[in-house]
């Protein structure tokens, strides 16, 4: 009799691999879309378990206490500020179109206000390219180029904790640990390496594949490994 594939274990959301959200400090956001410009206190800079680069507690003027990520150079006490009108600084939050061209910005909202998608993981930057009339073109981590629209946010400067994966782990302890944080499996198995029973990879005592590795897109659960209905696969 077959058993549960580890693919389709996840799918069922259970508690052995639920993202521990209950450990977060919260969402990691700009401030509110807001046309007026606010001004804020860094209160404290903290760690979270849900994110690599750490977070900045900051208090603005108008009451509100939220956290953002913390760029490179920001100091407990220093003040920030989100609107149009604010200078250039590491820690601000200003629109796209009044960033300079070659300026290092990071959290680049997808659309106005939504608070960032792109480029937060720790040590990372974007690069401001060129303003055109279709929007700002801007150079993301991967090297490759997306066009914004004018009045979504950045934030200025270069995310911290770049050197983040220059210490070796040493042991597999501690890269246990380090994974159990965010409820991820360690160590990783190859399907190839596993029973038969337990991957479509698995069996024969070698690592020579019975089947191809493409899965197509409406494949079962159980089927469903490898390349996900790649659109090519192969060296270009």
């Amino acid at each position: 009799m077959g058993k549960t594939l580890l693919q389709q274990a996840r799918g069922k959301g259970s508690l052995t691999y639920k993202s521990p959200g209950h450990r977060f400090l919260g969402s990691v956001k700009h401030a509110k879309l807001t046309n007026t410009q606010l001004v804020g206190k860094v209160m404290d800079i903290v760690h979270c378990p849900g994110h690599y680069a750490p977070l900045a507690q900051v208090r603005y003027q108008n009451g509100e206490t939220s956290y953002m990520l913390a760029p490179e150079g920001i100091r407990v006490g220093d003040e920030v500020m989100t609107g149009q009108n604010a200078p250039i600084n590491p820690g601000n939050t200003v629109p796209l179109k009044d960033v300079p061209e070659g300026t290092l910005v990071y959290n680049i909202e997808s659309q106005p206000g939504d608070g960032g998608k792109f480029c937060r993981s720790a040590g990372t930057f974007s690069r401001v390219i060129s303003h055109t009339v279709a929007g700002v073109l801007v150079e993301l981590p991967s090297k490759k180029t997306k066009m914004f629209l004018p009045e979504c946010r950045v934030g200025i400067g270069i995310l911290a904790a770049g050197g983040r994966q220059e210490k070796p782990f040493l042991k597999a302890g501690r890269k246990h640990y380090a994974f159990k944080a965010r409820n991820r499996m360690y160590p990783t198995v190859s399907g190839v390496s596993q029973n038969a029973v337990d991957h479509p990879f698995g069996g024969k005592s070698s690592h020579v594949k019975g089947r191809p590795t493409q899965s197509a897109r409406n494949d079962p659960p159980g089927r469903k490994v490898g390349k996900i209905a790649p659109s090519r696969t192969g060296r270009r």
